[in-house]
């Protein structure tokens, strides 16, 4: 993505195959609009057969307008504009007002959220921020006079930017995500300098409230930039040659071991040290079972210490041979998939059933059979698909006997399926599966199946 603080840039989204095109419920009002204001229903189906199929390309935002080139289905590139009417200076004042106002409004725009207090607040105060009925006004050089499939596609897939960050929005009604909160900063410290009923601050005892100067916080300068981050991981000390090991103690696992927490140590500060870093989720602490098999992983051509993990767990060899083929393809996740049959809910039953049903053209639709709450067998392939407590859909091929993952997850039943079956050597050995996901390029790894 490119930006200036009055125009941004996206680079086209991939294809949204097996899900929605907006999951927030801003971007869903949108998307209300979009289709509150559109005439021609067909024109909006096809518009978002084309969003989902990634006909969009980049899409640039500015003050009033965004804009991309889209492909229809013959390979024709039109330009696409949706037009937005900007906020007045007076209805910026009002909103920006209102959102010193209350703390919690700034600290959810910082935390990329749009809560529908806020909202409500602005339309209280005058203030517009989502469109209506009428207000996405469509131009495209295909010459239709209402939202065509172009413009359409292009609303659809400026839902799920809007999911991803309302600032978005607010470019869009004339300002920038910078000068939004340069303006807020104002206004935070002209608030700060004064009590409620308008005296300086110093002149009695009310200060300034403390909810007001946290959510201020993070409208102040940024803090210096950290140190660079080392190119590998530290080296771990060598096990003293001369001295004997204590019984029990394995020389070899226990480098195996300070290896690994260097390059754990090493991607953890990397991650640290990403942009955005501090928005992601806390990844939630290993079992016992689970860190087993992460280590597993990332012994190969440890025999010895394999062995031990699996008596350890309590696992046959055999079995920690395919949890290991399930952690090098998606962590701890893929190995629940593995391991656990769940039963979804009604609703996400329906889900999964409307996308098996809709993954494929009628010509090309596997025959699948239900084998259990969660997943599908396609009888006479040797694919099982499997879907997981996060929505994502996962192949499995039958291997002497027992289902082993071939895939890392897919969002579509259809791409798992295909890329299952086409995973298959010409001699239909999947041995090639684990060799890929094992790392063919035969560079080094940690013990998570990371690069190192």
């Amino acid at each position: 993505m490119s930006r200036t603080d009055d125009e941004r840039t996206f680079a086209a989204l991939p294809p949204a195959h097996g899900r929605g095109f907006a999951e927030t419920w801003w971007g869903r009002a949108w998307l209300q609009a979009l289709e509150d204001t559109a005439l021609d229903r067909e024109q909006l189906k096809r518009g978002r057969r084309q969003a989902r199929e990634g006909a969009v390309g980049a899409v640039s935002v500015r003050p009033g307008r965004i804009t991309a080139v889209v492909m229809d289905r013959h390979g024709t590139a039109h330009r696409s504009d949706v037009l937005l009417q900007e906020l007045s200076d007076g209805e910026w004042d009002r909103f920006l007002d209102l959102v010193v106002d209350r703390a919690g409004h700034i600290a959810a725009l910082l935390d990329r959220d749009m809560p529908p207090h806020l909202v409500e607040d602005a339309a209280a105060a005058g203030v517009e921020l989502l469109p209506g009925i009428g207000d996405l006004e469509p131009e495209c050089t295909c010459d239709a006079w209402d939202h065509c499939p172009h413009t359409s596609a292009l609303c659809y897939q400026v839902a799920r930017l809007l999911d991803q960050d309302p600032f978005v929005l607010l470019l869009m009604r004339g300002r920038g995500e910078r000068r939004v909160l340069d303006e807020l900063q104002v206004r935070s410290a002209a608030r700060a300098g004064r009590t409620e009923d308008g005296r300086p601050a110093g002149a009695g005892p009310e200060g300034v409230r403390a909810d007001e100067a946290f959510a201020a916080r993070d409208v102040l300068p940024p803090l210096p930039a950290p140190p660079p981050l080392p190119e590998r991981p530290g080296e771990p000390p060598a096990p003293d040659a001369e001295t004997p090991p204590a019984p029990g103690v394995a020389p070899g696992a226990l480098a195996l071991l300070a290896a690994d927490a260097a390059a754990r140590a090493h991607r953890m500060l990397a991650e640290a040290l990403a942009p955005g870093h501090e928005d992601q989720s806390v990844e939630p602490e290993l079992s016992r079972d689970q860190d087993a098999v992460r280590l597993a992983a990332g012994a190969e051509g440890h025999p010895r210490v394999v062995g031990r993990l699996a008596s350890g767990t309590g696992r046959r060899r055999a079995d920690l041979d395919l949890a290991t083929r399930a952690w090098r393809l998606g962590g701890s996740v893929a190995l629940a998939v593995l391991e656990e049959e769940w039963t979804p809910s009604p609703e996400q039953s329906a889900r999964a059933r409307a996308l098996l049903a809709e993954a494929w053209d009628d010509a090309e639709r596997p025959a699948l059979r239900a084998s259990g709450p969660d997943r599908w067998t396609a009888p006479g392939t040797g694919v099982q698909l499997r879907l997981g407590r996060d929505g994502h859909w996962w192949a499995y091929r039958k291997e002497g006997g027992r289902w082993a993952p071939v895939t890392p997850p897919a969002e579509d039943p259809a791409s798992a399926f295909a890329e299952a079956r086409g995973l298959m050597g010409a001699d239909g050995d999947p041995a090639s599966v684990l060799r890929e996901a094992r790392g063919s390029s035969g560079a080094a790894e940690d013990l998570s199946g990371r690069p190192v």
